[in-house]
């Protein structure tokens, strides 16, 4: 279940809340029971540990990867 960081503009305290995606952008009361909270942008990593896969290869000759590089730009 996704979390989600809310800041309580009342006392400052940030707390985060554990709930279904779809309950994402309903309001969340602090802790200390105040209601004046604002949700917070979190940024989300995604992925295994660093180095564990090899980089892309660019697929062709000549390729540097990304859209140039790779041929999908014709």
């Amino acid at each position: 279940m996704p979390r989600y960081e809310f800041r309580c503009r009342t006392c400052g305290d940030t707390f985060e809340v554990s709930r279904p995606m779809a309950r994402s952008s309903d309001p969340a009361s602090c802790p200390a029971g105040h209601d004046d909270t604002v949700k917070l942008l979190s940024a989300v990593a995604v992925g295994g540990a660093a180095g564990s896969a090899p980089a892309p290869s660019g697929g062709g000759a000549g390729g540097g990867g990304g859209c140039c590089g790779g041929g999908c730009c014709g």
